[in-house]
């Protein structure tokens, strides 16, 4: 008897141990405030400031966005200005498309294939599988990207990039709205 209720235990605790490791889905935000209109919050200039981490947590580099974005009726274009600590700079032009119900693709010159987001309550979540160049090669790496509306002006992202489903590091972000 003593065994089979410390059998039952153990498989309670693992099953208890497995749900805490399930990852978020984007329903699980639905009723979070404030509510985020994709369309809303990126319409205008934002100001971004970033860093990228490597596996153990060390920031590995420092950026800073200038984001123009504009939205005419579902279509939507994000115009990104890189500029990173070393002095490196980079463009990447989003073009969005609202498909109804907070769902969203997207596509750039750098993703490969089409990003699919999300929106639930005050999260975006978006998926995309990105060209990224490392040491003269491209790699395709995927991101699980997810932005949190904090207010009118501050939204947080943290994006995690990985390959063959390895986890290579994080990208975080803080995107600041003008003039809101």
């Amino acid at each position: 008897m003593n065994r089979r209720l410390l059998l039952t235990g153990a498989a309670a605790a693992a099953s208890l141990q497995l749900a805490g490791c399930a990852s978020p889905q984007i329903g699980d935000y639905a009723a979070e405030k404030p509510l985020l209109d994709l369309r809303r919050y990126f319409n205008g200039t934002l100001d971004a400031f970033g860093v990228f981490t490597d596996r153990s947590g060390r920031v590995v580099r420092r950026f800073t966005v200038e984001m123009r974005c504009r939205w005419e009726g579902e279509e939507g274009v994000l115009d990104e200005d890189f500029v990173y600590a070393d002095g490196a700079t980079q463009k990447r032009i989003w073009r969005l498309r609202h498909l109804g119900e907070g769902r969203y693709e997207g596509r750039a010159d750098d993703v490969v294939g089409v990003a699919q987001g999300q929106v639930a309550g005050n999260a975006f979540r978006w998926g995309y599988t990105l060209a990224l160049p490392v040491d003269g090669r491209v790699w395709e790496v995927q991101f699980d990207d997810w932005m949190y509306l904090m207010d009118d002006r501050v939204m947080l992202n943290k994006a995690v990039m990985s390959k063959f489903g390895i986890r290579l590091g994080e990208v975080t972000l803080s995107f600041v709205r003008r003039g809101a």
